[in-house]
């Protein structure tokens, strides 16, 4: 290797060095952040509000109540319809899948001899001492097993109130004499815990 090549090699070298060195100079220059003077601010957000500062407890459930006067039994018998597979409605109070429902307002939850409750909802009836009331049926009827945790009963739920209230008015038609009917600013009180919530197993 002549000192021609040497010399042309070795310049080439370095000015590749050269401009490679220069590239990052100036790449520090225009991507470098410094450090702030202070640090940011945290963001805090008050307990007990959700998303969208919604309160964390949930409203309470309307009563059913003030609809029961006004409230129709013809719609109510067609809205039990979706009852009618699992649960008598007759006079014999024959058991089907559920218990059969005749004098179903106010009797006794869990208080049909020849059926066998679900454990959860034999708790629920505290020993005979929970009656299916108005607030409770309506309670059951919505969700049962969110009123009942562990209940039997497979039932979705009659979720908009005002058909709630005709089903329970028929229900209501469903005895040897009608429960009266409650005062329309009646309260019934709400059971001890989550898992005791409401009415019974399609009771």
């Amino acid at each position: 290797m002549n000192s021609s090549y040497f010399n042309t090699a070795a310049g080439a070298f370095l000015g590749i060095l050269f401009v490679v060195m220069s590239l990052s100079i100036v790449s520090e220059g225009i991507y470098d952040a410094p450090e702030p003077e202070t640090e940011g601010f945290m963001i805090e957000v008050a307990e007990g509000t959700g998303d969208a500062g919604a309160p964390a407890e949930e409203a309470a459930p309307e009563l059913i109540a003030p609809l029961l006067a006004s409230a129709d039994p013809a719609k109510g018998e067609s809205v039990f319809k979706k009852c009618a597979a699992c649960h008598t409605n007759d006079p014999s109070n024959a058991n089907k899948v559920g218990p059969g429902l005749w004098n179903i307002v106010n009797r006794p939850v869990a208080a049909n001899e020849d059926f066998k409750y679900s454990a959860a909802m034999v708790e629920f009836a505290e020993g005979g001492s929970v009656a299916w009331d108005y607030e409770h049926l309506s309670g059951f009827l919505a969700a049962p097993k969110k009123y009942i945790k562990g209940t039997a009963m497979g039932f979705a739920g009659v979720k908009k109130i005002d058909e709630r209230a005709d089903l329970i008015a028929y229900l209501r038609t469903l005895g040897d004499s009608p429960a009266p009917l409650p005062a329309a600013t009646e309260v019934t009180a709400e059971p001890a815990d989550e898992a005791a919530e409401a009415p019974a197993e399609t009771e």
